[in-house]
């Protein structure tokens, strides 16, 4: 009996035992089509991930939690002892200091109050663009038309204070009242407000590679290179953040280090093996060029490595129209063979 029409049909191999096709053997090959249609949706996990670990990761206690309470209340209990004695010896002296002491201890308080409200600013902001994510995630999965809009909504209202976003801006919000299938939708407002975005920082990615691998190959200690590349790398990942709208402080920059490392630590051993050694090999780069030359090439592209798992914990939404970008995508001069070309705006 023969299967229905709309059945899926899978490859099958033929196995011969012994000496004739009387004992042939019927084998089911795995489908790799299907492995293909689930790689998106592995990416998005990764991200996804990633960023629970670390922008939007929500630990009520733990020990290094614990042990850093611990220390800051030490060190805050010890300078709040100094800054009396420090008070007490000005009015001992003079009322006048006594009471100038007292207005800039005021001031450095209202200061510290204000960088810990952008801290706390940044982490939030940061971890709505988390959110945001995994919202447009899902409803590009169910193709759900009302959660579409309302989330392409929020995506544009994330963009409102920039002005180069505005024609995309009017773009989503025209095909909000005209489109109604929410996948389309979804897809228009990545073509429209973050594809511009994208251009934006695998130009960032691509500087950084270039700069890198040129002071590696002419640096004369290796303690440049490493604080060189590691320099770089933090000005990538907050230089990325910022462009996709967010603006992390201190605490929020580790939030999202955090997030880069645990991407890395998923996505990275694949893409290090497709990327590096392959291209390393197959184009014969360790016979053509110095050993310094290289260790330049080498940091290249683990710059540009950093820089692609930033791009994609810090993106509003996934890569759905086109495929998640590659070091031979963003760094095509570190390759031999590949002129250089400037990502479309």
């Amino acid at each position: 009996m023969s299967d229905s029409p709309t059945a899926t049909r899978r490859p099958r191999a033929f196995r011969l035992d012994g000496d004739g096709a009387s004992a042939a053997t019927l084998e089911e090959q795995p489908d790799v089509y299907a492995y293909e249609a689930d790689a998106p949706e592995a990416a998005n996990e990764a991200v996804e991930y990633a960023q629970r670990h670390g922008i939007v990761a929500r630990r009520l206690m733990s020990w290094s939690g614990v042990l850093f309470s611990a220390l800051s209340g030490l060190v805050t209990l010890a300078l709040g002892l100094w800054f009396n004695r420090l008070l007490e010896d000005l009015f001992a002296r003079s009322l006048t200091l006594g009471w100038l002491g007292v207005a800039l201890l005021g001031l450095a308080i209202i200061a510290l109050l204000v960088l810990c409200g952008r801290e706390i600013a940044g982490i939030l902001r940061q971890r709505h663009i988390a959110k945001l994510h995994a919202a447009l995630t899902d409803a590009r999965a169910r193709d759900d038309r009302d959660a579409a809009r309302a989330q392409t909504a929020v995506l544009t209202s994330l963009y409102l204070k920039r002005p180069e976003t505005a024609q995309g801006r009017a773009r989503v919000t025209q095909a909000a009242r005209e489109i109604v299938d929410g996948r389309d939708l979804i897809d228009i407002a990545e073509r429209a407000l973050v594809h511009p975005l994208d251009a934006l920082v695998q130009r960032e990615i691509a500087n950084a590679a270039k700069r890198v691998s040129v002071v590696t190959a002419i640096s004369p200690r290796a303690v440049i290179d490493v604080l060189f590349v590691a320099a770089q790398a933090i000005r990538l990942i907050r230089r990325t953040a910022e462009i996709y709208g967010g603006r992390p402080g201190l605490l929020g920059f580790l939030r999202i280090m955090k997030s880069v490392g645990s991407h890395l630590a998923v996505t990275g051993g694949m893409a290090v093996g497709d990327s590096l050694v392959q291209q390393l090999l197959g184009h014969g780069l360790a016979a053509k060029l110095s050993a310094r030359l290289g260790e330049g090439v080498l940091n290249g592209m683990l710059t540009a490595r950093v820089g692609i798992s930033a791009m994609a914990v810090c993106r509003p939404m996934p890569f759905a129209v086109e495929d998640p970008p590659g070091i031979s995508d963003v760094a095509p001069f570190l390759f031999s063979g590949k002129p250089e070309k400037k990502p479309t705006p």
